[in-house]
């Protein structure tokens, strides 16, 4: 038996007042108005808790009213008093909303013009074409792992990674079935699969942590047996080996034995009864020629499904000493996922959010023009992924580099995240962050599934409109050149001008290196395939 949650108070004050305003009423004549005011809202309880379609008015009958009228009128207030829709903190309420209206297939429009200050430093855009091009198909893909025994042909805008455990079985499910009808992939992050994974039959990538979660022994090593029971299942498209994650780069984490259910213990493969330990770094290998023979060795025992990593930049030269890596074994990885250090939907200590890791689009162009530089690019898919919601979003992303972005919050906003920032109270009031079974109980999956799919069919809808109208026929052909960005109020640049790119194969020739970009230029000849340390005390 559950205690009876305080959050139903109010419904509960309301039934009581009811009851007795009905009994007065009956005895002296009198308080009959009240008996119908407590029994009017008492309905509008009852059917609040029955409703599916709103998780907040299932977790907080009647009361959710009064947020959503305060909502409404918010707007007014914000206007003179507080916010502008634009204050992304972390989300603005114009990004939260074209979430909600794409995933309710509400009319995404907005009259009167842009919000945003077009003269303000950093404003981007795309030009258009005089000639756009009417896009009948927005189902855009790529092929990840051409060369593989099973390849994969992935969706541009997929699910990022968060873990069973992290989400609520509910959220879990909705966001794979949602995947599965729209036809994109969903990271498991690196809990593991879970039952509620497995359910809804969604294209899986697994990520697999320092904990080796799902595929670890009782030592919490990596296991190739365990490894290769959740690998070989169709239902697993792509593996990727995480390296570190926007949220809290170089950072491991705990999550207590109080914790450890018997389902998350299930998915994860670690006992009961114990804290569920993530180291900060891997136990499999110690340096970058051991890391990609280990990926060699994770693709070979997954039956030749595409293998990657993904990766917060931190140190250049680290990221450079693995590129030198597959130089040198002729190893490469099917893809690199580029994890912003915007933070994500992992909780982390303050200073982790908000100092450490370098933000995605710098990260991407540095994992972008090394690849290219030593002639990898062509044979690596790089996904994105770090604050990424709109149709924009993703063709900015794309333009500076990637091949496919991914979502967390956004796909978090579709199942009717309201960005109350409680997701590691375990009192999430929608449901979607939270392992209490009757806050989650609230989230209706079927209606939830539904939204997931809609917010990926209408951003992919609004990324077809968008680079037909800049003459493109798919996003795969954005370039740096077609994004502008404003540097001053009175003067603007492409990104392909703005920013440094090399030239295929550039970084392998030294006599190139004097007019390199100085990260490349000072901390290439540093980096050893042999060691993730630099090779010259200076670097450190």
């Amino acid at each position: 038996m559950h205690p009876f949650p305080i959050r139903y108070l109010t419904f509960a004050i309301v039934v009581f007042v009811f009851v007795l305003a009905t009994v007065v009423a009956a005895l002296i004549g009198q308080g009959w108005w009240l008996a119908v005011l407590a029994g009017a809202l008492s309905v509008v309880g009852i059917a609040d808790l029955r409703q599916p379609r709103r998780a907040l008015r299932r977790n907080y009958p009647i009361l959710a009213h009064f947020r959503f009228f305060f909502e409404a009128i918010r707007p007014e207030i914000r206007q003179y008093f507080l916010e502008d829709d634009t204050d992304a903190k972390p989300f603005s309420r114009n990004q939260r909303s074209i979430v909600y209206q794409r995933a309710k297939e509400q009319t995404d429009k907005r009259p009167f013009g842009t919000q945003l200050d077009v003269y303000a430093d950093g404003y981007e855009w795309i030009n258009h074409s005089i000639k756009p091009v009417e896009l009948e198909d927005a189902d855009f893909r790529i092929t990840i792992g051409a060369d593989r025994a099973q390849p994969y042909s992935a969706s541009v805008f997929n699910i990022s990674a968060m873990s069973f455990g992290a989400l609520s079985a509910n959220a879990i499910r909705a966001l794979n079935q949602g995947a599965r009808q729209g036809g994109f992939m969903h990271d498991t992050g690196e809990g593991s699969i879970s039952r509620y994974h497995r359910e809804g039959g969604g294209d899986l990538v697994w990520e697999i942590g320092s904990g080796y979660f799902g595929c670890r022994d009782a030592d919490g090593r990596f296991s190739e047996e365990r490894f290769i029971e959740n690998a070989r299942t169709a239902q697993v498209k792509m593996i990727e080996l995480k390296l570190s994650q926007g949220a809290k780069p170089g950072h491991g984490g705990v999550l207590p034995a109080a914790k450890v259910s018997p389902e998350i213990a299930a998915a994860r493969g670690v006992p009961l009864g114990q804290d569920c330990v993530s180291p900060a770094s891997h136990s499999a290998f110690g340096t970058p020629l051991e890391m990609m023979h280990f990926i060699e060795r994770l693709r070979t025992l997954a039956g030749g499904k595409p293998t990657g990593f993904k990766l917060a930049i931190g140190h250049p030269w680290e990221f450079f000493a693995i590129v030198k890596a597959m130089l040198e074994t002729g190893i490469t990885p099917d893809f690199i996922v580029v994890d912003g250090g915007e933070g994500g939907t992992g909780a982390a200590p303050v200073e982790f959010t908000d100092h450490i890791g370098t933000p995605l689009q710098e990260a991407l162009l540095l994992v972008h023009n090394t690849l290219v530089g030593a002639g990898l690019r062509a044979r690596i898919k790089v996904g994105a992924s770090g604050k990424i919601i709109s149709a924009f979003d993703i063709a900015r992303t794309l333009a500076l580099g990637a091949d496919w972005c991914n979502s967390a919050r956004g796909f978090m906003f579709a199942l009717g995240c309201i960005q109350s920032q409680s997701c590691h109270t375990d009192r999430c009031p929608t449901g979607v962050a939270t392992q209490d079974p009757l806050r989650q109980r609230a989230l209706v999956v079927e209606d939830k599934t539904q939204r997931v799919a809609n917010f990926h069919k209408n951003t992919m809808q609004a990324l077809a409109q968008l680079i037909g109208a800049a003459g493109l026929t798919h996003p795969d052909q954005l370039r740096p050149h077609h994004l502008v960005r404003r540097v001053s109020p009175n003067q603007v640049k492409l990104a392909s001008t703005l920013l440094p790119y090399l030239d295929p194969g550039e970084l392998l020739d030294p006599a190139q290196f004097a007019r390199l970009p100085p990260v490349f230029a000072y901390y290439w000849p540093q980096a050893s395939a042999a060691s993730f340390q630099p090779q010259t005390a200076a670097a450190a």
